[in-house]
């Protein structure tokens, strides 16, 4: 939507492009030319070419639809709305779903492009987007069945023998910040911005322990990913939490490493956990509060004692032959920060960048060789989406396991760029159905 000499993006907008049209979508509107069966990875699809049958309505869907062809339903559509003005703009997009039970598909990604679209005053829009929609079965866990697993043993009273029933200040201190951190993540967890754990955490974890090792910290950490984009991370207690956007665009191990030991610095040098959130009412609020009320970033002097003893930790590390790799991609993220506003601003932790520098680690991008964009060997950062697969459904994430294609030119390594979704769709079969064959 435009408004004066700025562009406000609309909700509406965002949910125009999840359904093809909400209210209309029929013959008595538009008009449905078949064009090709095709398949959509294992889906076999139906395409059709669709426009309003009223050329001057606005605000009508055109472009082509696919729908898979066993109960027709829609699986892809692609194009734009009809008569947009210059205080109302519609955009280019491609929206895909996924089946997620038998005969239920949901909307999961919408890619969008624009170029050379009239903005006033003699500009123009050019730029590239994605959504992602998850969190269908958000709070919906395996909670309530724990309930139906509790075993209760009658007539055998409890008799804790394994030491003494009192406890010193240091370790109520210490019970304290894990209630604390325990409401942070199960609040996280609820609204659908927490992944379950799985082989990420796992790949994070071994990459945790190796730093914990090398650097003698006897402590009890682990790692948690947060679903959303921008660029963040947070420690709590002894979990550290990172962005899927962050773990997307890190072009190696040691890249990874020096994220995980700006946070692992935090819990190292013992510095403040929110004990705020131990309070249940703390952590009692709507989903759309959600980013004012759990909001938890480090002031500058942590931050700064922090990036000298992540580096410590770095380089007694088995990466500290490849921080070169590490200083390159905070040097790229510097290069490209007053660009990537949005995707660097960090919305519960601390962001990793501002726009001018960065907010830990910066000793390594002295390390770091020159940035050469137009060398196809030097990979500084990844497109978004080069890591993490999201099951939209159940908020579970995998490592992505493309293969490897060799680039052509330097415009195709797209450091911090966003690309178009391509789905590999299936079907869930009924469960006899997927017996019997």
């Amino acid at each position: 939507l435009g408004r004066g000499s700025g562009i406000v993006f609309e909700p509406e907008g965002f949910a125009e492009m999840v359904f093809v049209d909400a209210h209309s979508f029929n013959r008595e509107t538009y008009r449905f030319e078949f064009v090709q069966r095709e398949f959509l990875g294992e889906v076999r699809c139906l395409a059709f070419d669709v426009a309003p049958r009223d050329g001057k309505a606005r605000g009508r869907f055109v472009g082509r639809v696919w729908v898979e062809d066993r109960d027709y339903r829609v699986v892809r559509f692609n194009g734009t709305y009809t008569n947009g003005t210059a205080s109302k703009m519609y955009f280019h997009f491609d929206s895909w779903r996924v089946n997620v039970e038998p005969g239920f598909w949901v909307p999961a990604f919408i890619y969008v492009e624009e170029s050379g679209v009239p903005a006033g005053r003699g500009r123009t829009i050019q730029f590239k987007a994605q959504t992602r929609l998850w969190g269908y079965s958000a709070g919906r866990s395996s909670k309530l069945s724990e309930l139906t697993a509790i075993l209760v043993e009658a007539d055998k009273p409890v008799d804790d023998r394994s030491g003494s029933r009192d406890v010193s200040p240091v370790e109520s201190q210490r019970s304290w910040e894990r209630q604390a951190e325990e409401n942070f993540l199960q609040r996280l967890e609820r609204s659908g911005l927490l992944a379950e754990k799985g082989e990420v955490d796992a790949v994070l974890d071994t990459v945790l322990n190796n730093l914990l090792a090398a650097g003698n910290l006897n402590l009890d950490a682990q790692c948690r990913v947060l679903l959303t984009t921008p660029f963040e991370t947070i420690s709590i207690g002894r979990t550290i939490v990172v962005s899927r956007g962050l773990i997307d665009v890190l072009p190696d191990e040691a890249s990874l490493a020096m994220v995980l030991a700006g946070e692992l610095a935090h819990i190292a040098l013992g510095h403040r956990t929110e004990t705020s959130f131990a309070f249940g009412d703390r952590v009692m609020f709507e989903d759309h509060e959600l980013i004012a009320k759990l909001r938890f970033a480090r002031p500058a002097e942590e931050l700064e004692a922090a990036s000298s003893k992540a580096m410590e930790i770095l380089t007694a590390s088995p990466y500290k032959t490849k921080l070169g790799n590490a200083g390159l991609f905070l040097r790229a993220l510097v290069a490209r920060a007053p660009s990537l506003k949005n995707l660097i601003q960090a919305n519960l932790g601390n962001q990793l960048a501002g726009e001018s520098t960065v907010n830990r680690v910066a000793e390594l991008i002295e390390q770091a060789p020159p940035l050469e964009d137009g060398k196809l060997e030097q990979i500084a950062a990844l497109p978004l989406g080069s890591r993490i697969k999201l099951d939209p459904w159940t908020n579970r994430i995998s490592m992505l396991k493309a293969r490897p294609v060799a680039l052509l030119a330097s415009r195709e390594k797209m450091p911090f760029e966003v690309s178009p979704f391509t789905v590999h769709l299936t079907r869930v079969e009924p469960p006899s159905a997927a017996a019997g064959r």
